[in-house]
Order: C-alpha cells, then sequence, then structure tokens
C-alpha cells in the first residue's frame, strides 16, 4: 500500500460553483464550455475576472474528465466594456496593481491557456469586443457574421504588448498585424476569415451549435490520440508566448507607468464608436459603387 495518497482533483460540480460569478459552466460527455460574464450580462473588463480567466483554465486543464473546452461570452459581444469600479483601486497603488493584476495576472491567462489546458479548446466569438486573443489563441477560432475584431490598445494610449499583438502576428503575418496594431484597423467578419484570425464565420443564431457540433466530431475520436495531437499542434503559440510575452507586456507595463494613461477607457465604446464609422465608411463606398 502506497505511503501516500493522491490530492483529489477538483469536480465539475466544485469548481462550477466556484468560478460561477465569472462562468456559467456546462459540461455534457467531456466537453466543458465556459461562458464569460459580469451579473449574467455581457462581460465587463475587470480586474476580478483578470485573474479568474487563467484559474479556471489551469482547474479545467486538470480535470481529467474535460476531453474539449468552448470558450465564448454571453450576450451578443466579446468584452464589451472596462468596470471602472474595478480599475479604480491602481490609484491606490499604481505599481502594485500594475504588476500583480495587469502584468502577473494578464500573461497568466495566455500561459495558462497554451500551456495548462492540455485539450482541444475552441474560441467562439459572439459579437464585437476587446482581449479577442483569449479566443483567436484557441486551437479552432469560429465567430458571427456580424463580429469585429480591432485591437484598441494606441487609441486608448497603451502600447499593444499584452498578447493581441502575439496573436495578430502568428494568425495574419507581420504585415498585417503592423498594420491592425498601428492603425487600430476594424477587421469584420470577413475580413478575419480572409486573414486567417479564425476558422469559420457563422450566423449568431448558429453559432453555439456549431461550436457544439465541431467539439463533438472532436470527441468522438479517441481521448489519448487527441490530448496527444494538442502538443502537436500548440508548438507555434508555445514558441511565440516564449519568444515575444513577457518582453512585450514588460514594455506595455513600462510605458504605461512612464505615460500614465487613463487604463479604464470605455473599451466598448471606443470600439463601438469606430464600429459606427466603419459602417457609415462601408454604406458610402456602396453608394459610389452603385452609381459607378
Amino acid at each position: 500500500m502506497p505511503l501516500t495518497s493522491y490530492v483529489p482533483t477538483p469536480k465539475f460540480d466544485e469548481y462550477s460553483e466556484l468560478f460561477q460569478e465569472h462562468f456559467v459552466m456546462e459540461r455534457r460527455d467531456g466537453i466543458i464550455e465556459l461562458r464569460m460574464h459580469t451579473l449574467g450580462g455581457d462581460v465587463q473588463w475587470n480586474f476580478e475576472l483578470h485573474r479568474a480567466i487563467w484559474q479556471a483554465f489551469q482547474t479545467v486543464g486538470a480535470d481529467p474528465e474535460n476531453r474539449v473546452m468552448i470558450l465564448t461570452t454571453t450576450g451578443d459581444t466579446w468584452i464589451a466594456n472596462i468596470d471602472d469600479s474595478s480599475f479604480s483601486k491602481e490609484e491606490d497603488d499604481r505599481p502594485y496593481y500594475s504588476y500583480e493584476h495587469m502584468y502577473y495576472d494578464g500573461r497568466r491567462m495566455l500561459i495558462s491557456l497554451i500551456n495548462d489546458v492540455e485539450i482541444p479548446t475552441i474560441g467562439v466569438i459572439p459579437g464585437p469586443g476587446a482581449h479577442t486573443e483569449l479566443a483567436l489563441m484557441c486551437d479552432i477560432t469560429i465567430c458571427s457574421d456580424n463580429a469585429m475584431i480591432v485591437d484598441p490598445h494606441l487609441d486608448l494610449g497603451l502600447v499593444p504588448g499584452d498578447g493581441i499583438h502575439s496573436a495578430f502576428i502568428e494568425t495574419m503575418g507581420i504585415k498585417r498585424a503592423a498594420y491592425a496594431l498601428l492603425t487600430c484597423d476594424i477587421m469584420d467578419a470577413q475580413k478575419c476569415l480572409e486573414y486567417g484570425l479564425v476558422n469559420e464565420v457563422v450566423p449568431r443564431e448558429k453559432l453555439q451549435a456549431r461550436a457544439w457540433e465541431i467539439a463533438e466530431r472532436i470527441n468522438a475520436r479517441k481521448r489519448t490520440t487527441v490530448r496527444m495531437t494538442v502538443p502537436v499542434i500548440r508548438r507555434p503559440w508555445k514558441q511565440r508566448i516564449a519568444d515575444d510575452l513577457d518582453g512585450a507586456f514588460a514594455m506595455e507595463m513600462h510605458a504605461y507607468l512612464c505615460d500614465r494613461p487613463e487604463h479604464r477607457d470605455e473599451v466598448g465604446r471606443a470600439t463601438y464608436a469606430r464600429s459606427d464609422r466603419y459602417d457609415e465608411e462601408e454604406r458610402k463606398k456602396g453608394i459610389r459603387t452603385r452609381a459607378e
């Protein structure tokens, strides 16, 4: 008889309740869906969720009963706005919160997604929003036909170094990534598909069903074979994380402390304002085309 015992692995019923303030979790036949939310509605980015994301990834990845993970959000947006009441805490001790919550938690989100969740992951983007790197760095990414991807960092006075740069460079190449990061270019669903940011564009009402259909197809294969396939397809992401996440994140935080921008700008307002301009430009383009 062994001299010691295994430490118990958390059970789904336990951790789904533990994380319920930040995720609605559902699991069927080994497929686990994590749906981010804030008070049951669209996600409001905050320090608490920032930390809960990597904690949830570690927990889900440690449960051997999970075979495929779907990551999505509640409502028709990805991450809609920022919770000012949460981010206002940084004014009490900016160096502490800048490291402990922005730098440490921000890095851990992506490091944990890539390294700790050793099962296939499917990112599902239901609409516009920020921090789409969480979905783009999943193994498979699908989005709704009304989704828009934009990185607003420079428009908000921030260096785009917290992972969105890694996602853009890895998926669509250096030149397109540079243009998107420097101009805060809004990319609609079809452009995202063309650029390789997403695998499929799906009508909004069919998005969740399509995610589960893909998950079920993967889940039908042998467990060990699927799990051993994950490190094969993740290698470029692991290399990308090792090469540039820490350094770029440090540059973002250094510039943040030097220039002291207002971090609590409403990401959603900036995104949707740019979306309105995008729609107007597209409308005018259509009028010109018909006139010609």
